[in-house]
């Protein structure tokens, strides 16, 4: 297959749904931690994500959008024995908040974790290739997977260009958390690639390097299976073990610790278990790639780890502009940490550094439940003809965002607290709302209520 220089990377976010509230679900992810049980608002959280969107599609970069799932998911509870009417099994679930507090999370959001997506220049058969990740480690994730697949099946419908994979096996041994352990590497974009996937331990090898504290979420076995399932080339994949030091300070996915895009990598100098052999072995994996690999280093002299965690500085976006420019994405909490803030300004000094500026964008209801720019959104790298074989409804418009912002405001509250998750009206105010979504997205029904 020749190669499609026109490739671009298209950024899927997730819209935020309607019950995005803060219950601390997430064990290992500081943040979800220190905000549990505030207050939240829905309707800011989703107009916060649909700003940035906006945002970078004003840029000139390729933006898409990716629906919510339904929350509350009553399957769930069901499962898990509460029995009556929708309301009563609402009701009921109250004795035991956590369960409550699973079903009803918005944190498929985090698109980041949705998938692992390969390019058609990386995979044996020349199409872009799907995944969803299992997210198996956390109760309230690991119900997400069916409905990813099913959106992503549906944008993706047309299997001349696009190869749909079920989820890992939910185990122990099998755990993937998606796009959020794995970074591209590309120039151009259209052209073959390398691929860095990064785990957190191995279930079947004692002898790799594991956290004590926190879980360690992706394990090399599953980033294994993705890579033959892909049908990757070896030879240009990197599998690297992340930092177990890194894990037990809270960075719960690589996408904490570092960010690549085309030839460019910024990492911590802790992100990974051998940080010096990870970068060796990448450059040269990247040697055919046509411009050189060029990665800056973060030291922990300059950058300690409470600050990579509050700040979220690695979980930025690098995106290319119409004219070639390299701009990072980050949020405020960059802007406002007096060491994240020398970092990036140190690295946009540097006359050798391919980055031109950044941008900082407010995304406070979603980092704090620890999810920066980078978690919001699912890279796929997509050539013309598959550009136009997918549901044009999901890419971003001015249109499109007037029309979001409406519906957002239509439909969402602009208050959600733990007590308010039991309320039976959320069913309906939820339903309401996607299924006029899938209609302004052009997405038919993909929800399990609308069939």
């Amino acid at each position: 297959m020749v190669p499609d220089m026109t490739a671009r990377e298209v950024n899927f976010d997730g819209l935020v749904g309607p019950t995005h509230n803060y219950a601390g679900l997430s064990y290992g992810n500081v943040a979800s931690s220190l905000n549990a049980k505030r207050v939240a608002s829905p309707r800011q959280a989703a107009l916060e994500g649909l700003s940035k969107m906006l945002h970078l599609f004003r840029l000139g970069v390729a933006q898409a959008v990716l629906p919510p799932q339904e929350r509350p998911y009553l399957p769930l509870l069901r499962g898990l024995g509460f029995r009556g009417s929708d309301a009563e099994v609402l009701r009921e679930a109250q004795e035991s908040p956590v369960l409550l507090a699973s079903a009803c999370s918005a944190s498929s959001m985090w698109t980041a974790n949705a998938a692992t997506v390969a390019p058609s220049a990386d995979s044996a058969d020349g199409r872009v290739h799907f995944t969803p990740a299992n997210l198996g480690n956390k109760l309230h994730r690991s119900i997400e997977p069916p409905a990813t697949g099913r959106a992503l099946q549906a944008i993706f419908s047309d299997d001349r260009y696009f190869a749909h994979h079920p989820a890992l096996p939910t185990s122990e041994a099998m755990g993937d958390e998606g796009a959020a352990n794995h970074t591209r590497f590309a120039s151009p974009l259209g052209s073959r690639g390398v691929e860095l996937f990064v785990y957190g331990r191995s279930a079947f090898d004692p002898s790799e390097p594991k956290p004590s504290r926190y879980p360690a979420r992706h394990t090399k076995e599953a980033a294994e299976a993705i890579v033959r399932s892909h049908r990757l080339d070896p030879a240009h994949v990197v599998l690297a073990a992340q930092n177990p030091a890194a894990i037990d300070a809270g960075v719960f996915h690589n996408d904490v610790i570092s960010v690549g895009h085309e030839n460019v990598f910024l990492h911590h100098e802790l992100a990974f278990a051998d940080t010096p052999r990870t970068i060796q072995a990448l450059a040269a994996a990247c040697r055919d790639i046509e411009r050189p690999l060029v990665t800056v280093e973060a030291l922990a002299a300059e950058l300690p780890l409470p600050d990579v965690v509050s700040s979220y500085l690695f979980n930025s976006q690098i995106v290319t502009l119409p004219d070639g420019r390299l701009v990072l994405i980050a949020p405020t909490d960059v802007e406002e940490n007096a060491r994240a803030r020398a970092f990036v300004d140190r690295v946009l000094a540097d006359p050798t550094n391919p980055l031109d500026s950044v941008h900082y964008l407010n995304l406070r209801q979603s980092m704090q439940n620890g999810g920066g720019p980078a978690c919001l959104r699912l890279r796929v790298v997509l050539t013309e003809d598959e550009m136009r074989a997918a549901k044009p409804g999901v890419f971003m418009s001015e249109a499109l965002g007037a029309e979001l912002e409406a519906w957002i405001k239509r439909h969402y509250r602009d208050r959600l607290a733990a007590e308010d998750l039991a309320d039976a009206g959320l069913i309906d105010e939820g339903r309401r709302a996607l299924d006029e979504l899938t209609g302004i997205l052009g997405l038919g029904s993909i929800y399990e209520f609308q069939t």
